[in-house]
C-alpha cells in the first residue's frame, strides 16, 4: 500500500490556449520601454510597466496546412496546437549561441504583435537579454534585425542573471546599485558563475560550464532508455522534463546515498513511479450458454478428430497386413525360382539379400502384433517370456556359425539388461534401508539430525558460492585465480612429452591421454561448467526438502534459492519485474537512483561523459582569485537563480560544496532567487524605469555611425566601458 502511494500518472498534455493582443492605446508615443528576455526555451516580454510580461515557447514552424494547403507560420503555443507542425519546428538557439535569425525574427514579430503595437516601427527602447559571452557577431546581427527591421530608438543588452540579482537586491528607496554577490544561474544550455563587486559583475572572473536543463533532461531520457529497453510506450523529451522537475533532487552527499540505498527496502521507499497510459485489451464476457455451446463444439471436434485417427491408424494395419501377406507370398517363390532369378527379383522388391526380406517379414509382425495389441485393451507393452538361444549349447558348425554368433550377442544384451535391473534393485533396497536408518536417527535426535543436514546444506552452499567466486575471478586478469591460470596455459604450451624435434616433423600431441590433463584443461577453461556442479545442486535440492518437511524452523527463506534472490533483491528494487500479462504493470517507470543522478552531473559534468568541470570546481576556481575580505563579501550572498535552481537541495548541496573551501570564520550564506523563472525580466524592468536606462543603450544614430557591433558597456553586461569594440 505504502508502494501505491508513490505511482504518479503521467498528466495529459495541457491544451494550449491561445492568447489575445493586448491593446496598444496607452503605450502609444510615450516610448515605454519594452523588455524581451529572449530565453532558448521561454520567450518573455512585456512593457517595463507591466506586473507580469508575457510567455510563450520560443519556437517556430513553418508548416503547410494539409486541407486547405495554406502555408502557416506558428510560435509558442501554436505549434503545440497543430500536431503536424511539431516535427517542423525551429528555435532561435543552438544551444547558447543565437543563430536562427530568421527564427528570431519570426518571434519579435509575434511579441510586437501580441503587444498590440500597430505602427510602421516601434517607436521604444528596447533592453534584451543576451548569453554571457555572447559572441560579437551574434550581438552585430541582433542589433541589425533590431534598428533596421523595426528601427527601435535604442537598444541594449544584458545578462539575464545580474539583473535577476539587480531585482532581489534592489535597494528601497532607490539609490545606486552596490550590492555585492556570487550569482550562479542554471540555465537550458549552460550553467554560468558570475562574480558581482560593488554592484558591478565581474565578466573577467567568470565561467560556464556547458551543462544545463536541456543536457540533464537528455540524459535522464538515455537512463531510462538503458533501464527500460522494451518499454512499450514512446518517452518524448516533454515527459522526461516533467520527471525532472517533479522527482528529481540534489544530495547533500551523493556517495552517502548511494550507501543508504544498497539497502533494498530504502530504495523502494526512494522510489517514485510514473504510470504512463495504457489499453487494456478488450475481451468479451459470454453468457453460460455460449460457453456451453463452446465447449460441445469442442468435443465434437476432439471426438472428430479421435474418429480421423482411428480410421488412419487402421488404414495403416491394413497396409501393413497387405505388405505382410504380399513379403510372405514372395518368400514362397525362393523355392521355386533359381538362385540367380531369385537374387533379380530381390534386387528388383529393394531387398539386399534374404536377411533383408526376413528382417522385414519380422519387423511388421511385431509391428501389426503391438498394434492388435493396443486396439484390443491399448497397451503397446508386450510381457513374454525370456528368450531362449538353443544354438548355444551346440557345438560350432559351419551352416549355424553365423546365427550362432547373433544369438550369442542377444544373450550378451540379454544379460547386460538383467544385470543393470539387479543393480537397480539393490540401489533401491540400500536406499530403502537408508531411509530407514535416517527415519529411525530422525525419531531419535531431531534437533541433531536437523543440525547435521544444515551444516550439509551449509557445505554444498560454500562450494557453489566458492565455484561461481572463482568463475567471477577469472573474468579479471589481474586475480590470482587468472594469473594460475595463465601459468597453466604457458606449462602447457611448454610441454615436453612430445620433443621439439617430433613436433617440427608433425608428430602427434599427447594431450588427454592422462587423466590429468582434462583436470586442467577444466582448470583453465573458464566456460566449462563444473562435473560436480549438477551433483552439489541435486544434493542441496535433497537436503533442503527434507529440512522443510521434518525441521519445523527451517522454512523457505532458508533455502539456497531464497538467499540467492535476496542477493538479487537490489536490482529487483531497482527495476522490478512484472508478470507478462499485467499490462498496467509494463507501462511504468521506476525513478530511484536517477532522482539524484540527474542532479549530480551539475557537479560532476564526467558522470554523463562531459570533459568539463563542475559547479564546485568552478566556484573554487573563482574564489580563489580573490583576497579573504573580497571572498567573505561574495560568500555572504550566494544568489542561486534559473528554472533547475528551483530543484529540491541545491540550497544545501551547494552550501556542501562551498563551506569546506571558506575558512571556518567566514560566514556563509546561499538565497534562491524569489522567482526564478521570472525575476530576471523584472530586474529588467526595474532597471528600465532609472534614469540610468538612458545612457546604456545604443542609440540608431549611434548605429549608424558605428555599426551593429557598437557597444556601451556597463555594470549588467558583459563589457564595462564605453569604448567600442572591433571584431
Amino acid at each position: 500500500m505504502a508502494q501505491q502511494l508513490n505511482i504518479t500518472r503521467l498528466p495529459a498534455p495541457a491544451v494550449p490556449v491561445l492568447p489575445v493582443a493586448a491593446s496598444y492605446d496607452e503605450h502609444r508615443g510615450r516610448q515605454t520601454p519594452l523588455i524581451i528576455d529572449n530565453g532558448s526555451t521561454t520567450l518573455r516580454f512585456g512593457f517595463c510597466t507591466s506586473s507580469e510580461p508575457r510567455c510563450q515557447p520560443n519556437i517556430v514552424s513553418k508548416y503547410k496546412e494539409r486541407r486547405t494547403n495554406k502555408p502557416l507560420l506558428l510560435f509558442g503555443d501554436g505549434v503545440e496546437a497543430e500536431g503536424g507542425a511539431k516535427s517542423q519546428a525551429k528555435t532561435p538557439w543552438e544551444g547558447d549561441v543565437l543563430l536562427n535569425f530568421d527564427a528570431l525574427e519570426n518571434a519579435l514579430d509575434y511579441a510586437f504583435i501580441q503587444l498590440g503595437i500597430d505602427a510602421p516601427t516601434v517607436e521604444h527602447p528596447v533592453l534584451m537579454t543576451e548569453r554571457l559571452c555572447s559572441p560579437l557577431h551574434s550581438r552585430g546581427l541582433t542589433s541589425e534585425l533590431m534598428f533596421e527591421q523595426y528601427s527601435v530608438p535604442s537598444l541594449a543588452f544584458c545578462v539575464d542573471s545580474v539583473l535577476s540579482f539587480y531585482h532581489n537586491n534592489l535597494p528601497s528607496p532607490p539609490v545606486p546599485f552596490t550590492s555585492d554577490g556570487l550569482v550562479i544561474s542554471f540555465n537550458s544550455a549552460s550553467t554560468s558563475v558570475i562574480p558581482i563587486m560593488n554592484g558591478k559583475g565581474i565578466m573577467s572572473h567568470a565561467k560556464r560550464i556547458p551543462w544545463g536543463a536541456n543536457q540533464a533532461t537528455d540524459y535522464l531520457l538515455k537512463l531510462i532508455q538503458l533501464k527500460y529497453p522494451t518499454f512499450p510506450t514512446r518517452v518524448t523529451a516533454t515527459q522526461t522534463n516533467w520527471m525532472l522537475q517533479n522527482f528529481c533532487e540534489f544530495a547533500t552527499d551523493y556517495t552517502s546515498l548511494l550507501r543508504t540505498l544498497k539497502d533494498p527496502l530504502k530504495m523502494r521507499e526512494a522510489e517514485r513511479i510514473i504510470q504512463f497510459s495504457f489499453t487494456l485489451p478488450v475481451t468479451e464476457e459470454k453468457t453460460e450458454e455460449e460457453l456451453a455451446r463452446i465447449a460441445e463444439r469442442k468435443k465434437e471436434q476432439g471426438r472428430k478428430l479421435q474418429e480421423i485417427a482411428a480410421r488412419t491408424r487402421m488404414e495403416k494395419l491394413v497396409q501393413k497386413e497387405n505388405d505382410l501377406q504380399y513379403m510372405l507370398s514372395l518368400r514362397e517363390r525362393r523355392e521355386e525360382e533359381n538362385k540367380k532369378q531369385w537374387t533379380n527379383t530381390l534386387q528388383e522388391e529393394g531387398f539386399d539379400d534374404d536377411a533383408a526380406l526376413d528382417s522385414a517379414i519380422k519387423k511388421l509382425e511385431n509391428d501389426l502384433k503391438k498394434a492388435r495389441k493396443k486396439e484390443t485393451d491399448g497397451d503397446e507393452q508386450e510381457v513374454g517370456e525370456p528368450p531362449s538361444f538353443p544354438l548355444l549349447d551346440v557345438p560350432d558348425a559351419d551352416d549355424g556359425l553365423k546365427e550362432k554368433r547373433k544369438q550369442r550377442l542377444l544373450k550378451a544384451g540379454y544379460d547386460a539388461r538383467e544385470r543393470a535391473k539387479r543393480e537397480k534393485e539393490r540401489e533401491r533396497e540400500e536406499r530403502e534401508a537408508e531411509e530407514r536408518r535416517e527415519e529411525e536417527e530422525r525419531d531419535r535426535d531431531l534437533s541433531g539430525w536437523a543440525s547435521k543436514l544444515r551444516k550439509e546444506q551449509e557445505t554444498i552452499m560454500n562450494k557453489i558460492k566458492e565455484r561461481n567466486r572463482r568463475r567471477a575471478a577469472l573474468t579479471d586478469r589481474k586475480s590470482a585465480a587468472a594469473q594460475a591460470r595463465m601459468k597453466s596455459i604457458a606449462n602447457l604450451a611448454a610441454d615436453d612429452r612430445v620433443p621439439k624435434k617430433r613436433r617440427k616433423t608433425g608428430a602427434e600431441d599427447m594431450f588427454g591421454a592422462d587423466d590429468a590433463d582434462w583436470a586442467i584443461y577444466r582448470k583453465i577453461n573458464n566456460a566449462a561448467a563444473s562435473s560436480d556442479e549438477e551433483e552439489d545442486l541435486a544434493s542441496l535440492q535433497a537436503v533442503e526438502q527434507k529440512l522443510l518437511q521434518y525441521d519445523p524452523s527451517f522454512t523457505h527463506e532458508h533455502t539456497h534459492a531464497s538467499l540467492s534472490a535476496q542477493r538479487s533483491a537490489l536490482l529487483s528494487a531497482f527495476r522490478p519485474q512484472y508478470d507478462e500479462g499485467d499490462i498496467e504493470g509494463k507501462t511504468r517507470i521506476h525513478l530511484n537512483v536517477e532522482r539524484w543522478r540527474v542532479c549530480e552531473t551539475w557537479f560532476s559534468p564526467n558522470m554523463a561523459g562531459v570533459d568539463s568541470a563542475g559547479i564546485g570546481e568552478v566556484l573554487q576556481s573563482i574564489l580563489s582569485r580573490f583576497p579573504d575580505p573580497e571572498k567573505g563579501r561574495l560568500v555572504k550572498n550566494v544568489f542561486v537563480t534559473g528554472g533547475p535552481s528551483q530543484l529540491p537541495g541545491i540550497v544545501s548541496r551547494l552550501h556542501a560544496t562551498l563551506r569546506p573551501i571558506l575558512p571556518p570564520e567566514m560566514p556563509l550564506e546561499i538565497v534562491r532567487a524569489a522567482d526564478p523563472m521570472l525575476d530576471a525580466w523584472k530586474g529588467m524592468a526595474d532597471f528600465a524605469k532609472t534614469d540610468e536606462f538612458k545612457k546604456v543603450g545604443v542609440t540608431k544614430a549611434e548605429y549608424e555611425e558605428w555599426g551593429g557591433e557598437r557597444i556601451k558597456r556597463w555594470w549588467g553586461g558583459n563589457w564595462n566601458s564605453s569604448v567600442p569594440i572591433e571584431e
